[in-house]
């Protein structure tokens, strides 16, 4: 199995984080977004994996390697100057996705954790012999933001507020959104335009479902969820270490004090928390709930950190309540 890692964004939403680390390198529990993306293709047999870059790509790369720690080959397919968008990006590094054997390619956005069980959705693309399967959410907002629906074989009959002709046999489904992982056949990659940057909804998926050919949907009704504003960001860091979500593919505790970490008898620790090895909460500091400090970080005495982000190494000498801190000294960044 071959997979291909979005990863080429600015994260322009993300404000000053993303000056300091490309928004695939934010820290959750442990591991950036992108390592946790290589780690649940990894944990479901795909062992051959593309990664697109631009913004601080090399810091990805160096996060990575060449994915032989995590028991995977990656390539890497890095955008310079313009960035291809989607539809674009998946063009440009077919050489790797495509090498002639047929075997159909996974696209997961590096922006996104979930809990969705891959082999289904394999099965599901197979079984219904789709040229492209899009894993679909339900969400209270679907309909406002641009949504998905299907008849009840599946097929998605409304697209881009296009609904098919031959949704008129069956009324379509709720609206759904797409949750940025999709199965594609090989020759699905033929339907993008050759040249600039593309959006592969508005181009591929497009010109499949115009013509009523085999394009499928999945539901997930598991956990998903972006990281793209620095309070989507704190909120998805709250819901993995108050654990809403079963995170299969982790590769070590999720939640919790590691043992190498110092914690002060005088220190106080409350809630679930993600606490890295060799932090130190140094006396009368309060920490928590909802906090994750990254390995080597400090609380400084007396200081309260509730509902926070800390990244690795950085020293916490100021009260820290529902923000994140990127660096020593600096300020902090709020929703």
């Amino acid at each position: 199995m071959r997979a291909m890692v979005l990863a080429a964004g600015y994260g322009t939403r993300l404000g000053p984080l993303t000056q300091l680390r490309p928004k695939p390198m934010l820290p959750v529990c442990g591991a950036p977004l992108v390592r946790w993306a290589v780690q649940w293709l990894a944990h479901y047999g795909v062992t051959e994996i593309v990664v697109n870059l631009h913004h601080l790509g090399e810091q990805i790369e160096q996060e990575l390697g060449d994915g032989s720690a995590l028991g995977v080959s990656i390539t890497y397919s890095p955008e310079h100057g313009l960035i291809l968008g989607t539809g674009g990006g998946l063009r440009h590094a077919r050489q790797w996705l495509d090498p002639g054997d047929g075997e159909p390619i996974v696209v997961v956005n590096a922006k996104i954790m979930l809990d969705l069980d891959l082999g289904a959705v394999l099965a599901h693309h197979q079984a219904h012999q789709a040229e492209a399967t899009m894993v679909l959410r339900p969400d209270e907002n679907a309909e406002r933001w641009g949504s998905l629906r299907l008849d009840s074989d599946d097929r998605v009959v409304e697209l881009l507020k296009l609904r098919h002709l031959r949704a008129a046999k069956t009324e379509p489904g709720p609206h759904l959104m797409f949750t940025g992982v999709h199965i594609i056949e090989p020759r699905f990659l033929d339907r993008i335009p050759p040249d600039g940057e593309q959006c592969v909804i508005r181009t591929a998926y497009r010109s499949l479902f115009d013509e009523g050919k085999a394009l499928f949907g999945y539901r997930h009704d598991g956990y998903w969820f972006e990281h793209s504003t620095p309070q989507r960001y704190l909120q998805g860091v709250r819901n993995v270490v108050e654990g809403r979500v079963a995170l299969a593919h982790a590769a070590g505790a999720v939640r919790g004090v590691d043992a190498s970490a110092v914690v002060h008898p005088e220190a106080s620790i409350h809630g679930a928390n993600f606490i890295a090895a060799d932090v130190r909460i140094e006396a009368g500091a309060s920490v928590g709930p909802g906090v994750q400090l990254g390995a080597g970080a400090t609380v400084a005495a007396g200081v309260t950190v509730r509902d926070a982000i800390v990244w690795e190494g950085v020293t916490v000498a100021e009260d820290l309540i529902g923000a994140v801190l990127p660096a020593s000294g600096s300020p902090p960044i709020r929703p």
